[in-house]
């Protein structure tokens, strides 16, 4: 690795990208195609979270085939791994981990910059909308796949007011792998 490079950048370098502008814009049409199907906010936080889940449980066999990372050992080094490697991977910026529990089972994830929010503003009836929810949803489903129940959550949004978009992942369970056939050996 070039040694000013971070851990995400050459599969970020790698990976066919969108046009980051029609992603946005695709990404404002569904959020208002569910603002006007469920008309209740929360509902719609609930939605999001649920889409972002469905992707993301089919999301990890991309990022672990392309990331070439080796196995977290512990919920820390997933914490880092999803927020240099996996925002680097797929919205092309890296995150931050921070605030840590002291059981080591709950941190916040920071982002700076969001490429999911460019071009938006959220009118008054649309306050308590989480717009990037479907974020949650991603990174909760991909950890299952990958034997960890997690509660994953944003806690400030810029599009609400706040310093900077901060999701609060909490492990829940780590689940055992069963393994489909036993060796008698």
């Amino acid at each position: 690795m070039p040694p000013n490079s971070r851990p995400g950048d050459a599969v970020f370098a790698n990976v066919e990208r969108v046009n980051a502008e029609l992603f946005t814009l695709t990404y404002g049409a569904i959020v208002r195609q569910l603002l006007t199907d469920f008309e209740e906010v929360d509902e719609v936080n609930k939605q999001l979270d649920t889409m972002g889940y469905n992707i993301g449980i089919r999301l990890i066999d991309d990022f672990l085939a392309k990331a070439n990372i080796t196995r977290c050992s512990d919920f820390r080094e997933t914490a880092e791994t999803i927020a240099k490697v996996g925002f680097k991977m797929f919205l092309g910026v890296t995150g931050s981990v921070a605030n840590w529990n002291a059981d080591g089972t709950e941190c916040s994830l920071i982002l700076d910059d969001n490429p999911l929010v460019d071009f938006v503003e959220l009118p008054e009836t649309c306050q308590g909308l989480y717009y990037c929810n479907i974020l949650c949803g991603v990174i909760r489903g991909a950890l299952e796949m990958v034997s960890m129940r997690t509660e994953v959550k944003f806690v400030k949004d810029i599009l609400r007011g706040d310093d900077a978009y901060e999701m609060r992942l909490k492990l829940l369970e780590q689940v055992p792998e069963e393994y489909p056939y036993k060796d008698d050996d």
